[in-house]
């Protein structure tokens, strides 16, 4: 296969030197003379390292969350990456569809019907993107290097795991040790029952966030019967189901805050008469997926698996929004209905204008039966790679009873549990969480 490579560099302003690279690779890696894509990373050397020292260091790829989260962008190191970049070169992979690789959006696919869109979506998953990240591997001239996925970067590290060990010196996971088997459904009944205990925690803290939400959620309604209803600043409506998307503000520790004060600022008038511009704004930039398409189009096919494995069904059939049934605290007809987590419903896409074009396509996903393996339990099972994760004890978008099943099944696998953190801990202090799991997988040991 011949994979074509392109690199230009540069320095962010705190002397960190960048390098972009971009290869080109099949869409379908099952057929490689087929269509080809661009995937694109980026990387980071510390500036405390001299050319000859940056030469001698191991490499760290870096799998961000999602579906659908491109690389970080950031202006000079800190957290995580500043505590990395002292003993690793840095890959920051843009995932297929995302940032500066081939995009994957309304616009490109655009022109396709449905069906085809669909089919085109089915290789966005994990198994493609570790599939590319192995092409990296070899464009560099790289026998081997660590790895850290963050949530489903953490899902896509246990593929690597599963497919290509020998590729790996260590696998540091954060947030994100995904069930290996079992249907969707599961995961939505664990996750439904964390966000409840979270929405309590917070109106606990906030009371008057509690009153606030409710009289937005009726301006809402009464708005709507009215022929008048509330839209963003893009067009579209807010609907109750949309307004509980703010629930994944809960996910972290301090966007709780955030939530907060996006909350206070809801009306413009002590009486609840009219929404203020700066919430509207403020919610839109939550809700939208106009940057992160595939987050909500490809979201639940993450979990798609063969149906021998998911107890005898194939298709996820928008498992979040059955098993809300469940849960009826969660229903947008609720007196006071609770926020929503990682839960894509089909009013989401459909209201969204950067997902309406994308609607049918979803549908189709949401119907596929026959989705390969995304993990080789036998594999992982006897595992050699050094690996360590992290477990939120109070996480709201990777079960911690899931990930604890997981990790029993990963040999040579290291769990850090903690409390202190949320989903987004990498984000509050990475560089501890780096430190504490680089620690856990020993000293570096290139394989081979």
């Amino acid at each position: 296969m011949n994979i074509a490579g392109h690199a230009e560099s540069r320095t962010l302003l705190d002397g960190t030197a960048v390098t972009d690279h971009r290869i080109e690779v099949p869409l379908d890696w099952e057929d490689p003379d087929g269509e080809r894509i661009s995937v694109y990373a980026r990387e980071f050397r510390g500036a405390e390292h001299t050319p000859e020292q940056t030469a001698a260091l191991p490499w760290l790829l870096f799998l961000q969350g999602g579906p659908g989260g491109k690389g970080s962008r950031p202006t000079r190191l800190s957290g995580w990456m500043q505590e990395a970049a002292k003993d690793f070169r840095i890959l920051m992979l843009d995932q297929r569809g995302t940032g500066l690789s081939t995009p994957l959006n309304r616009q490109s696919l655009g022109r396709k019907d449905p069906q085809d869109q669909a089919a085109y979506l089915r290789h966005f998953r994990a198994e493609s993107i570790i599939r590319d990240a192995e092409a990296f591997r070899e464009h560099l001239g790289l026998s081997s290097w660590s790895v850290l996925g963050q949530s489903f970067g953490g899902f896509c590290t246990l593929t690597y795991l599963s497919f290509f060990p020998h590729s790996l010196d260590r696998a540091l996971l954060s947030g994100g040790l995904a069930p290996l088997t079992g249907h969707a459904d599961r995961v939505y009944e664990h996750t439904y029952a964390k966000m409840a205990a979270r929405n309590a925690e917070y109106f606990r803290r906030f009371p008057e966030d509690r009153r606030r939400l409710d009289a937005v959620v009726e301006h809402l309604r009464r708005s709507a019967a009215e022929g008048d209803p509330v839209r963003l600043p893009d067009g579209s409506e807010l609907t109750v189901p949309r307004l509980q998307l703010l629930g994944m503000l809960l996910g972290g520790n301090t966007r709780i805050d955030a939530l907060h004060y996006l909350l206070e600022e809801a009306f413009i008038d002590p009486d609840c008469t009219e929404l203020s511009d700066t919430f509207l704004a403020g919610v839109a930039a939550q809700i939208s997926c106009a940057t992160n398409p595939l987050y909500a189009v490809v979201h639940e096919s993450i979990y798609g698996q063969p149906a021998e494995l998911t107890g005898g069904r194939g298709d996820t059939g928008w498992a979040a929004e059955r098993v809300r049934q469940q849960f009826p605290e969660f229903s947008p007809e609720a007196e006071s209905p609770l926020l929503l987590g990682e839960m894509i419903l089909r009013e989401h896409v459909v209201s969204d204008p950067a997902l309406a074009p994308l609607a049918e396509a979803a549908e189709c996903l949401a119907g596929v039966e026959d989705w390969g393996r995304l993990y080789d339990v036998e594999q992982l099972r006897r595992n050699t790679v050094p690996a360590a994760a992290a477990v939120y004890t109070d996480d709201v978008f990777v079960a911690r009873e899931l990930s604890l099943e997981t990790a029993d099944t990963v040999a040579n696998l290291q769990v850090w549990e903690t409390d202190e953190f949320h989903h987004d801990g990498i984000s509050e202090d990475g560089a501890r969480i780096f430190s504490e799991l680089l620690r856990r997988t020993g000293p570096h040991k290139p394989r081979g």
